[in-house]
């Protein structure tokens, strides 16, 4: 099974997008994520729609839309348009969780579900037969640099067990440390987001940074699988 590495974005230096767009991809990043926050949702604001713009015109990699966002269906017009290749809801925000995933697949884009740290498996349970995969978040959302949430390892053990009856993969964003990545992907994690514990604001180049993530000798066995 090949790990997926998406870097986050909204940890990037917006003084230079398009070399940092650049050395991403040539570091071997698999997705950029793109985080989208209305300010209500989270106390925060995320990416503006010419960031996405450049970002999605500028790469040949899949671009990623989490939408941290009250309503999200009010969202999709505008990541329709611009080609974004996977989108993320929050359900619990959105009246019609499953019309909102169905009209994402209708446009040809991955739909999955993002679980805030507080936010119960059983309240999404009947939605993981509709989405393609599941985005864990390990920290409160909305901020860069927030402290992982142990708890939640609880809630990514159940479901790698509930993976095996329903079709879908499982990510993690927040916090993501070499030891995280190390210790799930083992177990069946498709994929990681990477922030400023492993990608960014780092002494070194993004594509050591990468590299040294893929030469952990227990990431190297996965990636050979």
């Amino acid at each position: 099974m090949k790990i997926e590495f998406s870097a986050s974005m909204m940890c990037a230096d917006y003084a230079c997008l398009r070399d940092e767009v650049k050395n991403l991809e040539e570091a071997g990043i698999d997705i950029f994520h793109i985080d989208i926050m209305d300010g209500s949702f989270v106390d925060n604001f995320g990416m503006g729609y010419q960031d996405m713009a450049y970002i999605k015109k500028n790469t040949t990699k899949q671009v990623e839309a989490h939408l941290m966002v009250n309503k999200p269906y009010n969202y999709l017009p505008i990541l329709f348009n611009l080609g974004i290749d996977i989108i993320y809801i929050h359900p619990e925000v959105d009246p019609d969780p499953a019309t909102t995933i169905e009209k994402i697949h209708q446009h040809g884009a991955i739909a999955g579900i993002a679980l805030n740290p507080g936010t119960s498996i059983a309240n999404i349970e009947e939605l993981l037969n509709t989405v393609d995969r599941v985005l864990v978040l390990g920290v409160n959302p909305g901020h860069a640099g927030r402290k992982y949430q142990t708890y939640v390892d609880k809630k990514i053990e159940k479901l790698l067990l509930m993976k095996r009856d329903f079709d879908f993969e499982i990510y993690i964003d927040g916090a993501v440390t070499q030891e995280r990545i190390n210790q799930w992907c083992n177990l069946g994690v498709k994929g990681f987001v990477l922030g400023t514990s492993t990608l960014f604001n780092k002494p070194f180049s993004y594509k050591e940074a990468i590299m040294r993530i893929q030469e952990s000798d227990k990431m190297f066995s996965i990636v050979q699988c």
